[in-house]
């Protein structure tokens, strides 16, 4: 039988990488629309590693599975590191991705420094809080118009020299071997039988509870 862990995101391109990425792994991947409504986790961390651990703890103690939770986002040296944290939000809270890519443009226009660097932090946690945490970077350089029609997020945006390609035109097996959640989603499936034994040493063992009703 295969060990359950709960994807702590709705997102459908991110569920779909980490699912091809861990692809024959003696684990089962579920996300959050395998469950029934559960309360939204507030991202308000100051870094990645924040707001990773925070949706994985919450998720895992509100579900009582394991739980998998990544932070990550774009770092553009000549906006000093933004949008960071925020890079699903850059261009405002309900922003959709060509919302944010046509913002990443306007604040770009003119800048001849247009490096950047994807990061990613990912969390598994159980639910007594005991959490383990890996990371990825990959670096590139952002385009002045989207290229591609794969992925989602920046990746219309983001070249990758060695592929001479943005992020939106690889598949997602080529974006796997190079991508800051590939790789540490890679680390992760080179250490999952420990993961496995670490989750089964860490688990909280429910007792059982006798039903005292009313038995007249």
């Amino acid at each position: 039988m295969k060990q359950i862990i709960v994807l702590a995101t709705r997102n459908k391109g991110k569920t779909r990488e980490i699912n091809a990425l861990l692809k024959g792994s003696p684990i089962e991947i579920k996300n959050l629309d395998d469950f029934g409504p559960i309360p939204e986790v507030i991202e308000d961390g100051e870094t990645f590693d924040d707001n990773a651990y925070k949706k994985a703890s919450f998720t895992a103690k509100i579900l009582g599975y394991p739980a998998m939770a990544d932070d990550s986002g774009l770092c553009v040296e000549a906006l000093d590191g933004a949008p960071g944290v925020y890079s699903a939000r850059y261009a405002g809270d309900n922003a959709s991705d060509a919302d944010n890519v046509k913002k990443m443009l306007n604040d770009l226009e003119g800048k001849k420094n247009r490096n950047a660097a994807f990061k990613c932090v990912i969390f598994i946690a159980v639910p007594t809080g005991a959490a383990l945490t890996y990371e990825g970077e990959c670096k590139g350089i952002l385009t002045k118009e989207p290229i591609g029609d794969n992925g989602f997020g920046y990746d219309p945006l983001f070249f990758y020299p060695e592929f001479n390609k943005t992020f939106a035109q690889l598949t997602i097996k080529e974006k796997g071997q190079v991508s800051h959640r590939g790789k540490a989603l890679k680390e992760i499936a080179g250490e999952i039988d420990k993961i496995i034994k670490w989750i089964d040493m860490n688990m909280p063992i429910f007792q059982p509870v006798e039903c005292k009703g009313d038995k007249s």
